[in-house]
Parts: C-alpha cells; sequence; structure tokens
C-alpha cells in the first residue's frame, strides 16, 4: 500500500510539471510598437573637406577643381580653374538625421563621406555644409574638423591602411536651422505600427490599452496597425498619455522561424522550430579535367619539328551518398549538429534546409541572408 501511494505521488508530480506552463515572454509596448509620425528625417549636403596632407582628390577629379573655384568665387577671389592643385582638398558627401521634435539651435553628429580619389581624411576640417531634405529645403548646416578612425600612409611603392579613412564624423558639426512642423498634443487620435506584423500581438495591444485606458478606444486596423482615440481626459495632452502606455506589458508570440547565413554557416532559430520525420540523403558527383604535357619528338633525319602537345584525363569521382534519418520532433539545432558530424558544407546545409521546408517537414519559416 505504500508503494501504491509513493507511485501515486510520483505520478502527480510528474504530471504536475508537464502541466507547468511555459515562460512568457513580455515586453513593452515602446518596443513593440512605433507612433506613426514619430520618425527621422533624412538630409544630405555636398561639402569640401581642407587642410589635408596631401592625401585629398587629384587634379583628374574635375568636381573638385570645379567645386573649389566656385567656393573662392563667393569669397571674392577669381582662380582659374586649370591653375588649381587640390591635393589637400577633397569633395564630400555629408549625411545625418533629424531627430523627431528637433528644435532650431540643436546640434547634430554628422558624418562625411569622401567622394573623389581621396586617400584619406585624417586632420581634415569640414567647410560649411547646407543639409537638405526630401523637399528641397535646408534644414541644417555642418561644419568643423573631422575624426576618422583609421589612417593611410604610403612610402616607395608600399602603403599601409587601418581601418577606413575616407569616412569620419563631426561631433556636435551641424546646427539645426529649420523646424519640422506639427503639433503632437492636438492630435485627435495615435496610431502604433507593430515592428512586426503578426494579428495575435495587434489584438494584445489593443487589449492591454483598452484595459488601461478603462474604455474601448483602441482597435486594430489590421496585423500592423492599431488605432486609439484620445479620450477626452487627454485631450491637448497626447504627450502624457503616450508616456502612460508606453510601459505596458505585452505578451509576445514567438515565431518559428529559422535564419541562415550561407557565407559563414550560421543557423539560428527559435525555440519553437522543430522538424517532423524526414529522410536526408546527400551526395555529390566531382568531375576532374587534368591535363599532362607531352613532347612529340620527329624520326631521324626526317625534316620534322619537336611539337609540344596536352594530355588530357578526365575522371568521374562520385561520393557515396550520407544518408541521415531524422525522427519527428528534432529541433533545427541538432540537425545542424547531425549535419556538422556528416562533413556538410555550410552551402549543401542551406540546400538541405530549403528541400526540407519544400518537403513540409519544417514548419516555420526559412530566411538565407
Amino acid at each position: 500500500m505504500r508503494i501504491a501511494v509513493l507511485f501515486l505521488a510520483c505520478l502527480s508530480l510528474f504530471g504536475a510539471d508537464l502541466a507547468k506552463p511555459e515562460k512568457k515572454v513580455e515586453s513593452k509596448l515602446r518596443d513593440v510598437a512605433r507612433l506613426q509620425g514619430v520618425r527621422g528625417n533624412q538630409l544630405l549636403g555636398y561639402g569640401m573637406v581642407v587642410g589635408l596632407d596631401g592625401t585629398g582628390d587629384k587634379d583628374q577629379t574635375k568636381f573638385t577643381v570645379q567645386s573649389l573655384a566656385n567656393l573662392m568665387s563667393r569669397q571674392g577671389l577669381t582662380v582659374n580653374p586649370a591653375t588649381i592643385k587640390v591635393k589637400n582638398v577633397a569633395a564630400v558627401m555629408v549625411t545625418t538625421e533629424l531627430p523627431p521634435f528637433a528644435r532650431s539651435g540643436s546640434r547634430l553628429d554628422v558624418t562625411v563621406s569622401s567622394t573623389g580619389d581621396a586617400k584619406s581624411l585624417a586632420g581634415g576640417t569640414l567647410l560649411m555644409t547646407a543639409l537638405q531634405g526630401p523637399d528641397g529645403q535646408t534644414y541644417a548646416v555642418a561644419q568643423g574638423p573631422l575624426l576618422v578612425g583609421g589612417f593611410s600612409a604610403s612610402a616607395g611603392g608600399a602603403s599601409v591602411t587601418k581601418n577606413h579613412p575616407t569616412v569620419g564624423r563631426v561631433p556636435d558639426g551641424g546646427i539645426i536651422e529649420r523646424e519640422v512642423g506639427g503639433d503632437f498634443n492636438a492630435r485627435p487620435t495615435l496610431r502604433y505600427s507593430l515592428v512586426e506584423e503578426d494579428f495575435t500581438t495587434a489584438i494584445r495591444v489593443v487589449h492591454a490599452i483598452n484595459e488601461e485606458l478603462g474604455e474601448k478606444l483602441a482597435q486594430p486596423l489590421d496585423a500592423r496597425t492599431v488605432e486609439l482615440k484620445i479620450p477626452k481626459e487627454f485631450q491637448g495632452r497626447a504627450v502624457e498619455l503616450v508616456a502612460r502606455l508606453e510601459n505596458l506589458s505585452i505578451q509576445l508570440q514567438p515565431k518559428a522561424r529559422v535564419v541562415v547565413n550561407e557565407r559563414t554557416g550560421t543557423v539560428i532559430l527559435g525555440s519553437e522550430v522543430r522538424i517532423g520525420a524526414v529522410s536526408i540523403v546527400q551526395g555529390g558527383l566531382s568531375i576532374v579535367v587534368s591535363s599532362t604535357p607531352l613532347v612529340s619528338q620527329p624520326a631521324p633525319f626526317s625534316q620534322g619539328k619537336t611539337v609540344q602537345a596536352n594530355k588530357k584525363d578526365v575522371t568521374a569521382l562520385e561520393e557515396k551518398p550520407k544518408t541521415v534519418t531524422v525522427e519527428p520532433g528534432v529541433s533545427v539545432g541538432k540537425l545542424a549538429e547531425m549535419l556538422n558530424g556528416m562533413g556538410v558544407s555550410p552551402r549543401d546545409m542551406v540546400a538541405i534546409l530549403q528541400a526540407i521546408k519544400e518537403a513540409g517537414a519544417l514548419q516555420a519559416e526559412l530566411r538565407v541572408l
């Protein structure tokens, strides 16, 4: 009787362990979704870097010479472009991002990239450059000394280069001159765009927002978009409403996905990925063509000439196929270990995973980088 009781107790503990729910994966609303209309804007400008130590553009870079001549003309100097030497000057493209809600007078970091054949931008200074948006309006100006995390040096036909010396940054080198208009607090509605489309996650976001506000003000528009009507008590105070909602916990639904990097042979998989019963036969056929040089000698006193010829041999090698049987429920990680143990190359591994997907044994999304 005592043994039976202990046996039943063990069964109860084992069953309780099996019934234990899986650990929930949760994240904050601010990490799951983005507010529509709250984004940065790309800015672009063409400028010049001066003060280089002979590492600038060559004389053959015509647009650099013309740009320098135009710059001097605006400064009241008339110079013949044919007489300009530009080895200490480089033409560059200046890029940055205007952050949301940026105000006039704020500073930005800018990235400076060479557009000519300059060897290095180290030690150079960016001259005042207008940064424009897609609408052609100037939103910022940039100027200042460059920071380049590398160098390039050459002498006697030998050269040494570290990192990428033709791209640099100017910390706080940009100043915002024009603001992007808009009154965030005056919005009647808010729209959240999920980082990754998913119907279940969209519904969970709606339930979390409505539960927090105590009203059914949020509704899903599709698998990625959730629209929220701003309640009366938050009219004109949309910032406070967003601050209240952005820390809501949203339960995520992990996706069955396999990501394969063919170049490095890396396989990354989700916890929900499993493979059905499948047999894999992998083999290869190698054809080798070799050429052996031969010399053909003429018979004595035959007035012939020595001729060089090539003897070509063709050999076909068919490897013995490698077979592996996978039981249902095996993870992709275990399969990758099995294939690595068989000596399968990364390229063949990608082909095998694609074939398993086509066979219907891999119930997951397969992405190849």
